[in-house]
């Protein structure tokens, strides 16, 4: 039975090439947002309560899909209603 011996350039080798390996995964696969969302992924996103949550599907702003009492969001739906909803600074503060 042969003993074999790690030393501490080893051990820094195979960090670094663990390192390297981690980088390329992690570049290489593009993160996915799901395109589907229920609404308390909705609120925790947004931050916001139920009731705002509501009003949005009340009001029209935010529209979802209902299937079998579960509400479930369209994630393009959501970054249009944000991208929609960007404000300049205005006046409006200030009169």
């Amino acid at each position: 039975m042969a003993i074999e011996v790690i030393t501490r350039e080893d051990l820094n080798e195979f960090r670094s090439l663990l390192l390297k390996d981690l980088k390329e995964i992690i570049q290489s696969k593009p993160q996915q947002v799901k395109q589907w969302l229920k609404s308390n992924e909705v609120r925790k996103l947004l931050n916001i309560s139920p009731g705002t949550l509501q009003n949005l599907r009340i009001n029209g702003t935010l529209t979802f899909t209902k299937i079998g009492g579960i509400m479930y969001y369209n994630y393009s739906d959501i970054e249009k209603v944000l991208n929609g909803n960007t404000q300049k600074k205005s006046s409006y503060f200030f009169k």
